[in-house]
This record gives structure tokens, sequence and C-alpha cells, in this order.
């Protein structure tokens, strides 16, 4: 495998690891109660926010399992951080990741999340060989099933009030896809085959 070339860049966005000085930006969004609503982890005040941060500026490679690489989502036009998406290296035998994502919601809607999923997938199914990823969400979380769908990944799995999760019955979906089932980006065309002249 090569080495992973930072930052990336989509249409709109650059995706970069996270820098000290994204703390402000993060805070506006990380610490918001719409997107605590479902998070794994609080980052409820400026404190906890900025430990997420430190976690988050650690992730910047998979080496071996258990690693996770994490990008801030920076538009390219005003250079702001709206979110983040991060790959999750679950397990080397089976190849699996699970990829994760979280957007500022003054940002949603317009089709950002999609866009820094789309080169994480390139980078989990291209660079890293990943076999297959998967995501789980809240099953009220309509926008996240929204976009996992959209993706083209397949609901594998609805798990009916498996865990308390903030006070309340939990309603988890996973979703999941396979390398194979990965369409590149419409903008990379395969070349049309020449014949050969003598």
């Amino acid at each position: 495998m090569s080495s992973l070339s930072l930052p990336i860049e989509t249409e709109r966005l650059i995706l970069r690891t996270f820098e000290r000085g994204d703390l402000e930006s993060l805070n506006a969004y990380l610490s918001l109660p719409t997107a605590q609503r479902y998070a794994v982890s609080k980052a409820r005040d400026k404190n906890e926010v900025a430990r997420a941060l430190e976690v988050m500026r650690s992730h910047v490679s998979l080496q071996r399992p258990g690693d996770t690489l994490t990008l801030a989502m920076v538009r390219k036009g005003d250079k702001q951080l709206i979110g983040h998406v991060s790959l999750h290296w679950s397990d080397a035998t089976a190849g699996q990741g699970e990829v994760r994502f979280v957007i500022n919601p003054s940002y949603s809607g317009q089709g950002f999340a999609c866009e820094a999923l789309g080169a994480l997938f390139d980078l989990a199914f291209e660079h890293f060989r990943i076999h297959r990823v998967f995501a789980r969400c809240d099953g009220r979380n309509h926008h996240s099933i929204k976009l996992m769908q959209s993706m083209g990944m397949r609901l594998e799995a609805h798990y009916r009030e498996h865990a308390l999760f903030q006070g309340e019955w939990d309603e988890e979906l996973h979703f999941a896809m396979l390398d194979r089932e990965w369409n590149r980006p419409s903008k990379v065309r395969e070349l049309p085959q020449r014949h050969r002249v003598a």
C-alpha cells in the first residue's frame, strides 16, 4: 500500500487532519444538542470539545486494527470547518472498516456529507483495501438513514431496544457495503482499449 497523501480535495471540500486552531469551529457544531443527540461520546462544553479535538488530532492513519483516520471537512471557498468523517479499521482478517460522520446542522442537506463520504469510501476501498465498510445510526436519525441509502449502502440489521442510550431505548440500524459494490465516481472513466499496431 502506498503512503496516504493528505489533504484530499473533492469538488467543494478539502479533507484534512485536524489542527489545534480548529477548536472554535469544532465547538460550534459538536457541542450542539442536535449533534449530541446521536453522538457516542459527549462533548457538551468547550473543555470536552477540546479533549475530543486532541483525540481526533491523533487519528491520522490506519496502520493496524483499532486505528482511526479522522478528517476535517473544510469548504474550499471560505475555509470553514463544517464537519468531519472517520474511518475506523475494526478487523484486519475480515477486512472490516466502520465509517462515522458529523456535520454542522447549518450545512446539512447540501450534499457535503455525501461528498466527504464518497472520498472516504474511495480511501477505504482503493487505498486501504478494506473489503466491507459499515455504519451504524440511531433509527430516529432520518438524515443519516437517507444519506447512507443514497451512498448505496444496504440496511443489514435493525436492533430494536437493544441498549439504553442517553436514558432511552436505542433503535440501532446497521448499513454496509462491500468493496465490489462501490461505484467509482463518474469523473473516473476507463480508457478505451487500443488495438496494437504492428
